[in-house]
């Protein structure tokens, strides 16, 4: 069942198209992974999902409604998306279980007794029921960033963005953080990944989309992607990474 579609969608700053026409259909459960050098367009096409951009020409339907529509408001829409940048992004005054239930209790409503207890049941769930208490700089980056994304899913969102989540993390970190994407999609969730760690689309993702210069060029299964790729910009991509 098609969850999100993206109809030819155009992203310009001033004479620049940071998109130009993009077309993409996800699965309810799919995992997508967007690939392509920097400046090819990946991270604008997650801002535009979650209207932190606005998309200049074309449409994105979430659900069967149209998101990019003048009429749609742009925090009800993101109540149902989650979105995970490589900046944490945590609120530093707060402890790792506020940051959780900061979203469910202000914006969804839900009392504090159980947001708290959600949140404890994820942070156990990744490894991380003794970090509840602490404040986001006693954390390392994984950590934080695993938090980051703990604080993503709290809200039981029907899609999840992640932007290049672990390049700002030591290598030796990564890992953490690909563990915990493995086991949202073991358990389900539909997610969009942006990423350069080839290795990991190659072993996550349903759908491998390369881009370049705004425009998705190809599409594929991951087998077909990185194993006989079909445009000519592709395979350069791939051999220089």
């Amino acid at each position: 069942m098609t969850l999100l579609t993206i109809d030819g969608v155009w992203k310009r700053y001033g004479d620049h198209d940071v998109l130009k026409g993009v077309d993409l259909t996800v699965d309810s459960h799919e995992v997508v992974c967007l690939i392509g050098a920097s400046g090819s367009g990946k991270s604008t096409l997650l801002r535009c999902v979650n209207l932190l951009e606005t998309v200049d020409d074309g449409a994105i339907t979430l659900d069967g409604v149209e998101l990019t529509d003048v009429r749609a408001d742009p925090d009800d829409v993101r109540k149902r998306i989650g979105i995970v940048f490589q900046a944490y992004n945590l609120f530093p005054h707060m402890t790792v279980l506020d940051n959780i239930t900061l979203a469910p209790r202000k914006v969804h409503g839900v009392g504090r007794a159980q947001a708290e207890e959600q949140a404890r049941e994820l942070l156990t769930r990744f490894g991380l029921e003794s970090k509840a208490r602490d404040y986001p700089d006693r954390l390392s980056g994984g950590q934080q960033q695993r938090v980051a994304i703990i604080r993503a899913i709290a809200t039981q969102p029907r899609l999840l963005l992640l932007d290049e989540v672990t390049s700002a993390l030591d290598p030796t970190l990564v890992n953490e953080v690909l563990g915990v994407i493995r086991e949202l999609k073991a358990s389900g969730m539909t997610m969009i990944l942006a990423t350069h760690e080839m290795g990991f689309a190659r072993d996550i993702a349903d759908t491998v989309c390369f881009l370049a210069d705004g425009v998705l060029l190809e599409r594929g299964h991951p087998d077909q992607i990185f194993g006989a790729p079909k445009h000519p910009r592709t395979r350069e991509f791939l051999s220089r990474t």
